[in-house]
């Protein structure tokens, strides 16, 4: 089984939003998109922002939006280094 799971990525990525508004992501599609963008930006040569000693650039992505390393952009399912 792959950790962290869909549902726990989701729930992870959700976690800070409002509970007025709507979930930042509210299918796999989202996440799965979000974390391509993510994986894309690090194999063009972006820092990862967690410990990425020999992981591959998709599962250092994974790990950064779990980890809440990388914000998820409401409308535009885009993603940003926290500052």
């Amino acid at each position: 089984m792959i950790h962290p799971s869909y549902t726990e990525l989701m729930e992870a990525i959700n976690e800070g939003a409002e509970m007025e508004d709507e979930p930042l992501v509210t299918s796999r599609y989202s996440v799965v998109l979000a974390t391509s963008k993510r994986a894309r930006q690090l194999i063009a040569g972006k820092e990862p922002l967690v410990r990425s000693d020999g992981k591959k650039p998709l599962s250092t992505a994974v790990e950064e939006i779990y980890k809440g390393k990388v914000n998820i952009l409401p409308d535009e399912e885009e993603t940003t280094e926290e500052e």
